[in-house]
């Protein structure tokens, strides 16, 4: 009777150990939800988890970009600004809600897009325009900006990225880049944006009210520019968008449909409210205000 007692009691222990703590294939708990990308626009990066980086391991991924391009919040949750690391430069801790925390490093610190080293560790450098240590913020709002802050300086501008599960030690953040979802743009939620969207029309359907293209440049409302990119996003066509041609004459909006693909064209979007579905660009999230097309 004792002997059964006791193997009730261990598998009892043992479950309530799987449920507090349930672990992935990889070793990191399952704590860690899917991620918004923590940069905005063109990155490249490798798994460096691990790499021998002085007498330490690397303990994240090397997200190497553009000076100064947005780094957003992957999951909503707390910030912390860090502001005096020899090593790290300007660095923010993201505390998610999830438990999960993470880490982002060599922050910027120039004023310019050369190597300065002018800038402070504060709001509008380092941390996003009107960020607050302590703040919450949601999924896909920008946090910093991208730099080569600590001893980083001087070498490449990236974002160095790590994954702390339930906040405890560093995983590879390779496996949760690579199934993160890319935003578009990034802007504070609910700030209004409206977007200019160059690349080539896919195909246009004026009776379903829709328009595919493949985007190459961005420029928001909010003074982001992006270019080099490589999507595919899909509009909502208005019955009410102005159509044009290349030297700005009316064309009737029935010609969309005339399109056959690989046309280039450039399009505005009305200006919406942000949110995470009209960041990541979602299918009809974007609504199209006007659509320039080849005479």
């Amino acid at each position: 009777m004792k002997r059964k007692l006791l193997k009730t009691a261990l598998a009892a222990a043992l479950a309530a150990l799987s449920l507090a703590a349930p672990l992935s294939s990889d070793g990191a708990t399952r704590a860690v939800p899917r991620l918004v990308f923590p940069v905005v626009g063109p990155v490249s990066y490798i798994d460096d988890f691990g790499a021998p980086r002085g007498r330490l391991p690397h303990q994240g991924n090397d997200l190497m970009g553009t000076k100064k391009s947005t780094v957003v919040a992957v999951e909503a949750g707390t910030v912390t600004f860090w502001t005096h690391s020899a090593s790290a430069g300007c660095m923010l801790y993201l505390h998610g809600r999830s438990g999960t925390m993470y880490e982002y490093i060599h922050l910027n610190n120039d004023r310019t897009m050369k190597n300065d080293n002018r800038g402070r560790c504060v709001a509008g450098t380092a941390y996003a325009k009107g960020l607050k240590d302590g703040a919450r913020v949601e999924a896909g709002q920008p946090v910093g900006y991208l730099g080569d802050s600590g001893d980083a300086n001087g070498i490449a501008s990236h974002l160095h990225f790590e994954v702390h599960p339930r906040g405890g030690s560093a995983v590879s953040p390779y496996p949760y880049l690579k199934r993160a979802r890319v935003l578009l743009f990034a802007a504070n939620p609910g700030d209004r944006v409206s977007l200019t969207l160059k690349g080539t029309v896919i195909a246009a359907d004026t009776g379903a009210g829709t328009l595919s293209m493949r985007l190459t440049d961005l420029v928001a409302s909010t003074d982001l520019h992006l270019e080099k990119l490589s999507r595919t996003i899909t509009l909502a066509l208005s019955p009410d968008t102005l159509v044009l041609d290349e030297f700005g004459n009316n064309v009737p909006f029935e010609n969309l449909n005339e399109l056959s693909g690989g046309e280039p064209v450039q399009i505005e979007t009305t200006s919406v409210p942000t949110t995470l579905t009209s960041e990541l660009g979602s299918s009809l999230a974007l609504t199209t205000f006007s659509v320039t097309i080849p005479s």
